[in-house]
């Protein structure tokens, strides 16, 4: 008897889905909740699956390609200099920590195409992290697209935070313009 666990996974678009562990995608048991671990083959995620694990700050990702390797811009995760798409084993991708598969319910591609887009794209190096990062590359494997999640919420982020600070900043400013003439008039008074 498989035990039941559910959990929340983000799905293209921002929308949510529930995932039932034990429930079968394509004949192949979801582990999108479960750690991935290496002693168990019988665990592995499907071919052509979304892998994801957790890093300092952001999430990394890959394509699984079979057999227990992934492909993935290696990028930063070996430091600060942009490393190129390599296939690596599972362990290796996931270095210690735990991985979940996200699920794709509209896919443009097939398993094998997935798979074949990864590994076309083996050795490239041209790493850029806001605009062609392991998570560009899966999303373009899977959908022909070139986009990250975490890009877009950054720039979300930073744009709202910026105009936070405008307003902080600029409402001063605007307070001054408003009083006109005579308010630089009093402070030229009082130096």
């Amino acid at each position: 008897m498989v035990a039941r666990t559910r959990c929340h996974l983000s799905v293209r678009r921002g929308t949510q889905q529930v995932i039932d562990v034990s429930r079968k995608i394509a004949g192949v048991r979801a582990i999108a909740c479960a750690p991935w671990q290496a002693r168990s083959t019988a665990r592995l995620p499907p071919l052509a699956a979304h892998v994801v694990t957790s890093r300092v700050g952001y999430t990394h990702h890959g394509i699984h390609v079979g057999n227990g390797r992934v492909v993935h811009y290696s990028g930063l995760s070996r430091g600060w200099r942009g490393g190129p798409v390599e296939e690596v084993s599972l362990t290796e991708f996931a270095r210690g920590r735990p991985v979940r598969v996200r699920v794709h319910v509209d896919a443009r591609f097939d398993r094998d195409a997935v798979v074949a887009r990864a590994q076309s794209r083996l050795g490239e190096a041209r790493y850029r992290a806001l605009s062609n990062n392991c998570e560009h590359l899966c999303e373009w494997c899977i959908y022909g697209e070139n986009r990250s999640r975490q890009v877009e919420v950054l720039r979300t982020r930073s744009l709202r935070t910026l105009r936070a600070v405008w307003r902080l900043v600029g409402a001063p400013l605007r307070l001054l313009s408003m009083l006109g003439p005579r308010a630089r008039q009093h402070r030229g008074h009082a130096a």
